[in-house]
């Protein structure tokens, strides 16, 4: 059986109540399935497709599902698969009516009755209600996403702020298992996905950004091999611990948001996340604002002057170390 397909095709799903050693499958809504073994070691929430296009990871994730549907991979951990924006994968659109990566966690005041804002309340709601159950278990979560653009790190992952707790080592180490090379160590609340969960579900969240976006069937070039091992051994109940070295670690010196619709980045359009600013380097223009690159080291990451107006349009980063 192959979820993905049904799903793209806008078809129900032959999706069995159970397996055949007893584990339950349950649907919670478009893209939306748990996979509760009776005795789960752990949680494991897998999302992808929050940006329609991001193809990579979406492909990732439908082999994984079905590959436990079929009897090829046995669940020891309990696991949620939400692709997240099914009408945008579909059109192969980034996002349709609004960002839903800067959605979650808002108040309807601010994100509006959209397509896009109502997704998110019901993401929102059905990971809430899937990390209560697991009481006191471990509890991972990876949003997988591919960039608009190419990268000087290939693969990263972003860190949501953690707040009173500390960064973990462990898991920036599994994240160098995944493949992952750095690690962005977020300083603020943020409207992803991985934040929410990181916040309101005691989940160790985390954005993983695994190449360039590609549409379906041309992912070839996007390496996986790294993230997809280490995924299987997670949920066939594998929870190591790791010796390898760290990844490279930054931290945001400061966002760059566009006010108005004067916003001018003075970047080329092909310029690759993560390289190199100069100190004095005017980056961005916005009516009588200059936006001028004081840190050493600064690095640029997510720049994209085609936001909202009141949206981020870029990241500066710089080298980072864990205290």
């Amino acid at each position: 059986m192959t979820y993905l397909a049904d799903l793209l095709a806008s078809r129900p799903a032959d999706i069995p109540a159970s397996l055949p050693d007893g584990t339950r499958i349950v649907l919670h809504g478009e893209g939306l399935l748990a996979i509760e073994p009776a005795r789960p070691l752990f949680d494991l929430f897998i999302s992808s497709g929050i940006h329609g296009n991001e193809t990579a990871p979406i492909e990732l994730a439908a082999r994984l599902l079905d590959d436990v549907l079929n009897g090829l991979l046995t669940a020891r951990a309990r696991i949620l698969f939400a692709f997240g924006n099914p009408e945008a994968m579909r059109r192969n659109e980034r996002y349709l009516d609004d960002d839903l990566n800067r959605l979650f966690g808002k108040p309807a005041a601010q994100t509006g009755d959209g397509p896009a804002a109502q997704r998110a309340r019901e993401l929102e709601a059905v990971c809430q209600a899937f990390f209560a159950a697991s009481a006191e278990r471990w509890k991972l979560h990876y949003d997988l996403h591919t960039a608009i653009r190419g990268s000087k790190i290939e693969k990263f992952a972003i860190y949501p702020y953690p707040h009173e707790t500390a960064f973990d080592r462990d898991e920036i180490a599994r994240l160098a298992a995944c493949g992952i090379s750095a690690v962005l160590l977020q300083s603020k609340t943020s409207p992803t996905f991985s934040y929410f969960t990181r916040r309101h579900c005691g989940a160790h969240g985390f954005t993983l950004e695994l190449g360039k976006a590609r549409p379906f069937g041309h992912n070839e070039s996007v390496d996986v091999t790294a993230l997809e091992a280490e995924l299987r051994r997670l949920i066939e109940g594998e929870r190591r611990q790791y010796e390898k070295p760290m990844p490279a670690l930054f931290r945001v010196a400061r966002e760059v948001t566009k006010q108005t619709e004067d916003f001018r980045l003075h970047l080329a359009d092909d310029v690759e996340n993560f390289m190199e600013l100069a100190p004095g380097f005017v980056l961005a223009e916005d009516g009588g604002a200059r936006f001028v690159i004081e840190e050493e080291g600064a690095r640029i990451v997510f720049p994209n002057p085609k936001v909202k107006p009141g949206l981020r349009a870029g990241i500066v980063v710089v080298p980072a170390r864990l205290d």
